[in-house]
């Protein structure tokens, strides 16, 4: 199962290299807390616009991790890559439109997720023509650059081994941050599209399809919570949710690769 599999790799990292593992624990926490408050936070902000207060009113438009984290969900984000918060509180009979007003409510935390990958996959191409010398960018190009930085997460020998090809050594801590919190938002933004309650793509899919017959049955609600744990736990929505999110953080890369010319 993809738990132990983290589990071990965990394990392994704590055993040949206790402060890779504490920089690790640190840059995960760094790149989690963010995406789910801001994510949670996005849900509150636009729900108040759209005539809703009742999350401004308890207090969940704060950036406190402790309004915003859920237990079950924190621990899946760093053993299986995706997770959940809190929901943020919404009174629907607030809003001014329901069902456009539901809509916007739902994908607010999903665009914010995505643009904050976008923002952070940007800027962590752009620092290879910072940190590389000329000659190893046109050798290799900065695809390849993001990608090796990447696969030599947080090894400060990668950094020993390659400073002399390097301008500024430091800013590869600052790109694994970066790639880090790309792909976490990335996972978040997937994730939760998924029409599966009570995730935000459930909302999608009643406002647009099922015409808000999903969330009269409570039964069927219950039994969707249940599967989604499931596919949770078992990895399987790990794996699928992993080919896709790894499709798409390739094509942007490459994307944002061109642009800058590092081709």
């Amino acid at each position: 199962m993809r738990i132990f599999g983290r589990l071990e790799s965990y394990f392994q990292l704590l055993t040949s290299d206790p402060l890779g593992f504490v920089l690790l624990v640190l840059y995960t926490a760094a790149a989690i807390l963010p995406a789910l408050i801001l994510h949670e936070c996005a849900h509150g902000y636009v729900a108040y616009r759209c005539g809703d207060p009742t999350a401004k009113m308890l207090g969940r438009l704060s950036l406190n991790p402790a309004k915003h984290l859920d237990p079950i969900g924190t621990i899946c984000m760093v053993l299986l890559g995706f997770g959940w918060a809190k929901p943020v509180p919404v009174n629907p009979r607030n809003f001014r439109n329901y069902r456009r007003d539901d809509l916007l409510v739902s994908i607010a935390g999903i665009v914010t997720n995505f643009c904050l990958f976008l923002l952070s996959c940007a800027l962590a191409v752009g620092l290879n023509g910072l940190m590389w010398r000329p000659q190893v960018m046109d050798a290799n190009g900065g695809k390849f650059m993001y990608q090796f930085v990447s696969a030599t997460f947080l090894s400060r020998d990668a950094i020993a081994e390659n400073s002399v090809l390097m301008r500024a050594p430091w800013l590869m801590y600052v790109q694994w941050f970066l790639t880090m919190f790309a792909s976490i938002n990335l996972s978040l933004a997937v994730f939760n599209l998924l029409p599966i309650p009570p995730l935000d793509g459930s909302h999608l899919l009643d406002n647009l399809v099922l015409k808000g017959q999903l969330y009269r049955n409570q039964k069927v609600l219950e039994i969707a919570r249940f599967v989604l744990l499931v596919l949770c736990m078992s990895g399987l929505l790990g794996r699928v949710l992993s080919c896709v999110t790894g499709w798409l953080e390739n094509a942007f890369v490459g994307l944002f690769t061109m642009m800058a010319g590092q081709v």
